[in-house]
């Protein structure tokens, strides 16, 4: 990035007034300007969301001071500057948003600001975003498994961050693993079940299940491996070769279309999963933005 697309995001991430010349950025139309105008959006929410998290920290007061805050206020607009515009993250899904309403409208010969309005990238912006500052057993949670995540993408193509928010979202972050009957583990992170092909290890557990909307509990059969690496090789293996989701395995451009995709596959019954998973998986990019 030149310099002064980094001194147009610094200002953007210090002063929320300059969301005006995004408009007239966006405005251009091209993949550029939409591309660096969804960025800039993404560094306003970045720094939102670790002015959030400094506010969660209790503070000891000893050495607070205007001086100090001044300082991480701008190590913050820094960060989220840095930390904007990585393959699979909120800008993303922003630049699509923009892109979509921008086609629409000139198909429509409808008014160019409404395609423009930032009202319409901040809905997109609400929607993908954690409902709330990441929390320890999240981060710890993502830190202790990123490392398998890593090497799973790399070899199949499937983002870290989305197998990493979809293991947390199945496990409750890791408090709620399906257990082998004594308690023994199953490393099952993505409540695989064990259908009639599979004839490994199995583990018998209540689970929630929803029948036209209805939630009921049922046992079900889980499939067990011997390591969670073995569960993230299943899952990606599942999801590469099964014609089932293959569609799903395209929208790996966005977190909320790879979710969409998923839950019309049938991945899951529950009718909210696709926007649960979404919230995981966007929870899971932002700790991993900081945790690079």
């Amino acid at each position: 990035m030149s310099y002064g697309a980094i001194s147009n995001a610094q200002s953007l991430a210090a002063d929320t007034q300059s969301l005006g010349a995004l408009k007239l950025e966006a405005g251009k139309n091209s993949p550029e300007a939409i591309r660096e105008t969804a960025k800039q959006f993404e560094s306003l929410f970045m720094r939102e969301l670790m002015k959030s998290m400094r506010e969660a920290t209790v503070k000891s007061g000893l050495l607070d001071s205007p001086g100090g805050d001044l300082g991480t206020d701008l190590l913050d607009q820094q960060f989220a500057v840095q930390m904007s515009g990585q393959p699979g993250g909120l800008s993303d899904l922003i630049a699509q948003q923009l892109t979509r309403q921008m086609g629409t409208t000139a198909t429509a010969g409808a008014s160019s600001a409404a395609a423009n309005s930032p009202k319409t990238v901040a809905t997109a912006a609400i929607a993908s975003r954690p409902h709330r500052a990441p929390t320890e057993s999240q981060s710890s949670f993502v830190q202790q498994h990123s490392q398998v995540a890593n090497a799973i993408e790399k070899s199949t193509g499937i983002p870290a961050g989305f197998m990493l928010g979809q293991a947390g979202h199945e496990t409750g972050w890791g408090k709620h693993e399906i257990k082998l009957k004594g308690g023994a583990q199953s490393f099952n992170l993505f409540g695989i079940k064990a259908g009639s092909n599979w004839s490994g290890k199995v583990a018998e557990v209540t689970t929630t299940e929803y029948v036209n909307g209805v939630a009921q509990k049922k046992v079900a059969r889980f499939r067990a491996y011997d390591s969670y690496a073995d569960s993230f090789k299943d899952y990606a293996r599942m999801i590469s070769e099964s014609p089932r989701y293959a569609h799903a395995k395209l929208q790996t451009g966005s977190a909320h279309a790879f979710a969409s995709g998923l839950q019309k596959a049938g991945y899951a019954t529950d009718p909210d999963y696709a926007a649960k998973l979404s919230r995981a998986i966007n929870t899971t990019l932002a700790i991993r933005r900081v945790q690079a």
